[in-house]
């Protein structure tokens, strides 16, 4: 398994890459596959769109895939004020959906990129087939405070990153995926990585709105960011599956596991 996720790693996205517009900041996004079916993949933070290397070649089979980078984020540029939110970068998916013409899509968002297609579930629900949580965040008004955001600024804040990142894995974590995540993870600036973390914990505009989108939450075997109850209470027309053995980054610690799960969920979708 760590050879072929090695090698998976390797191999480039063979998609042509393009760049969506929002508010006049670029929005990089890459598309595989002719299928009229498409599936928005959504990282988390500080990450990039390399998050799905283990998935684009086998969904791209069946379906279109497209897969961005958040502003900020990889190629992306960041917003041009500076104020990072849920609302910008939902935003920045639908410019990337309505740019790449499909019309209803699922939308698949790890960690941090829950919120954005929650958001975007929200903001334009026409446009949404169906949603999947990969060990995301389910946050709730009167939830839980961020991280210290302050702490990841500073001549010690890509120390503190560093740690974080680092409690993201279990001791079964591919070397080669702990690798890929510490370089990916702590490669944004300290701009993006407190932005980024204060948008992801603000509760402010949330009312704990209920959305009957068929919804798959795939998460953590161990530690997993949200739980069966959470998950129901926001979707209630919602799965909930761990994969056992796995810290944060399931699909690209079980990738052949995570993609079985993904493409019987898709299977079942109505676009």
């Amino acid at each position: 398994m760590r050879l072929l996720f090695s090698i998976v790693l390797a191999l480039p996205l063979s998609g042509p890459i393009h760049g969506a517009v929002v508010d006049g900041a670029k929005v990089h996004w890459t598309s595989q596959g002719s299928a009229k079916q498409a599936v928005i993949l959504v990282h988390g933070w500080t990450c990039d769109e390399s998050s799905w290397d283990a998935q684009v070649p086998v969904l791209s089979l069946k379906y279109r895939v497209i897969a961005l980078d958040l502003p900020g984020h990889g190629q992306s540029d960041p917003p041009k004020d500076g104020k990072f939110s849920m609302t910008v970068f939902a935003r920045a998916v639908e410019a990337v959906r309505a740019e790449a013409k499909v019309d209803r899509v699922v939308l698949v968002g790890h960690s941090m990129g829950t919120p954005v297609i929650r958001e975007y579930a929200r903001l334009y629900p026409k446009h949404v087939a169906g949603l999947v949580p990969v060990d995301g965040l389910i946050i709730l008004s009167g939830g839980r405070g961020a991280p210290n955001p302050a702490a990841m600024t500073g001549p010690d804040g890509i120390k503190a990153r560093d740690a974080m990142i680092r409690g993201m894995f279990t001791p079964a974590t591919p070397a080669a995926v702990q690798q890929h995540v510490l370089k990916m993870m702590l490669a944004p600036p300290e701009a993006t990585a407190s932005g980024a973390m204060i948008a992801t914990f603000d509760t402010s505009s949330l009312n704990d709105e209920v959305s009957t989108v068929p919804v798959l939450g795939i998460y953590a075997g161990n530690a997993p960011m949200a739980n069966r109850e959470s998950l129901k209470r926001v979707f209630p027309n919602s799965e909930y599956v761990q994969v056992a053995g796995t810290g944060h980054f399931v699909m690209m610690e079980r990738p052949e596991e995570f993609n079985r799960l993904l493409l019987a969920f898709l299977g079942k979708v109505k676009y």
